[in-house]
């Protein structure tokens, strides 16, 4: 089974109040998450988000995953084209790393945020209700 995962994660003031979101499209539906992540980095919760995509995706028996984020960072990170210097990032980058092997094909691609505008609302949308 293959799902198309959009994730966003989002800080207010980097570091600050942290949300992520991340749509899973399995066919025609949409599993919607969101959750409130206390006071981090833009980058931490663009992690989390792809975390949270995952694992739900997982979850739900997807056996082959496309990404698409906003953060360029993340992506080049995933696609070993920068290498994770940040020691609190490579945490999350493992993390990502380690559920990788839980699926048969996965990609990531880096998109805008006017492409990616449902995970950037559930973001804005947890943070609003947490602040």
């Amino acid at each position: 089974m293959k799902a198309i995962i959009h994730s966003d994660g989002g800080a207010r003031g980097n570091p600050g109040p942290a949300g992520i979101g991340a749509v899973v499209k399995i066919g025609e539906q949409e599993h919607l998450f969101k959750k409130y992540i206390g006071k981090t980095t833009n980058n931490q919760a663009e992690y989390q988000a792809l975390i949270l995509g995952l694992t739900h995706a997982k979850e739900l028996g997807v056996t082959e995953v496309e990404c698409f984020l906003d953060s360029e960072l993340v992506v080049k990170q995933m696609k070993r084209e920068y290498k994770v210097k940040d020691k609190d990032l490579a945490v999350q980058f493992v993390k990502v790393w380690n559920l990788m092997s839980e699926f048969k094909k996965i990609t990531f691609t880096h998109v805008r945020r006017e492409q990616n505008k449902l995970a950037d609302q559930l973001v804005n949308e947890i943070i609003d209700a947490n602040t």
